[in-house]
């Protein structure tokens, strides 16, 4: 009987070890002044743990075959925990199930490795299909919180269509990310995918970012990215919902958009990462923008730059949802750098890293969306109109 060596075993594990070790390096070859791309992503397929998919007993496995195998890493949530940056990945197994894990890393942008065992949710809901895409907010109630999509098969859905599903949007709390309290689903009139818990109390009461659809795929009537004070998240429910940022047509965000992670506070507003999604010859195209709000009231729009921050780009392009990048984590650290993690196409996760300085300046400084081809040129031609007045000396640079 054909059985692996101890030879073969050894270089098997010394290659996986190299992809865990790798160093991650800047990509130098895309420069905005806004965020740094690094070269390789910080997870992908291959960085699940050799014990979650092979059975490593020569005597029952003889082959070495791949037992589970998990066809994507993506959608994160993050958090820095104990001097460590950590993902809450979304593992999308090859049976299409996804599931949490949590990965640890000493830097944020290499070296990650996961945890000895996957999440275990308490398994509250006996017809819960699919969980995926959870936010973590560290809240000033001294829990974190990750609001997750809880995915069935729609109860109403014609016989034999075994596509149509409903969204839910499931709580779950913890205090050391290891033991997980299953809270109730939030109550909403309408499905929700995307729903974001911001860290601090308002007016004394939770406040959820929302985004209400009419149906699993379409938008229908919602507007975008809604907001809902909640009395209790233990009993949360969503009696009344305002958008704060609205869809446009002809907009990067003209079929939908949802909140990313939770904004990040700073001097000047609340910073938010969303994303916006537009219809295109080749399907839906995702990608991710900014926008900044009050600090005395955060559904209040200061500041929203036109277009995107972060779209697809090279290898990004390519995966299972092909031309799509999404991000529901993110990090802000004590010294002002900011680690965005995004997934590209449904497949593998990448960061990119800013300042705080830096994004609210791109956010308070660039233009606005004019909505019209017109407005586009206007802008253009008032920022070569104010660079005339820059002197010989600094254009000689550029020459």
């Amino acid at each position: 009987m054909p059985t692996y060596t101890e030879q073969k075993f050894r270089k098997f594990k010394e290659s996986y070890f190299r992809l865990l070790t790798r160093k991650n390096l800047e990509d130098k070859s895309h420069y905005n002044g806004i965020f740094q791309r690094y070269l390789y992503p910080v997870i992908t397929a291959e960085h699940i743990p050799l014990e979650w998919r092979y059975d490593l007993n020569p005597q029952t496995n003889p082959w070495l075959m791949e037992r589970i195998g998990v066809n994507a890493t993506m959608n994160s949530g993050a958090i820095k925990w104990k001097g460590k940056y950590l993902m809450v990945v979304r593992v999308e197994g090859n049976d299409r199930k996804s599931f949490f894990a949590i990965a640890e890393s000493p830097n944020g942008i290499d070296n990650f490795r996961f945890w000895e065992y996957p999440i275990r949710l308490p398994d509250t809901d006996p017809t819960e299909t699919n969980v995926y895409d959870m936010r973590l907010t560290a809240h000033e109630d001294g829990w974190i919180y990750g609001i997750f999509c809880s995915e069935s098969l729609d109860p109403d859905a014609a016989p034999g269509d075994l596509s149509s599903a409903i969204a839910k949007a499931g709580i779950v709390r913890t205090k050391d990310l290891k033991n997980w309290e299953r809270l109730p689903n939030l109550i909403s009139k309408s499905q929700q995918r995307n729903v974001v818990l911001h860290p601090e109390f308002v007016n004394g009461k939770y406040a959820l970012y929302t985004r209400p659809q009419d149906s699993f795929i379409d938008a229908g009537n919602g507007g975008g990215i809604g907001w809902a004070l909640i009395d209790d998240m233990t009993h949360a429910e969503v009696k009344e919902e305002t958008i704060i940022n609205h869809r446009h047509y002809h907009t990067i965000k003209e079929v939908k958009n949802g909140e990313g992670p939770h904004p990040v506070k700073t001097t000047k507003g609340w910073l938010h990462l969303a994303h916006g999604v537009r219809a295109c010859a080749a399907g839906l195209r995702y990608v991710l923008y900014l926008y900044m709000t009050s600090l005395e009231d955060p559904t209040r729009i200061i500041a929203e730059p036109g277009g995107y921050l972060l779209a697809p780009i090279d290898g990004e392009r390519i995966g299972d949802v092909s031309n799509v990048l999404f991000s529901n984590g993110w990090i802000a650290d004590e010294d002002g750098t900011v680690y965005i993690y995004y997934a590209s196409s449904d497949t593998r996760m990448h960061v990119a890293t800013s300042t705080i300085d830096r994004l609210t300046d791109y956010c308070l400084h660039t233009p606005v969306d004019g909505l019209r081809s017109a407005a586009s040129v206007e802008n253009i031609c008032k920022l070569i109109e104010s660079n005339k007045i820059v002197t010989g000396e600094t254009k000689q640079i550029y020459l």
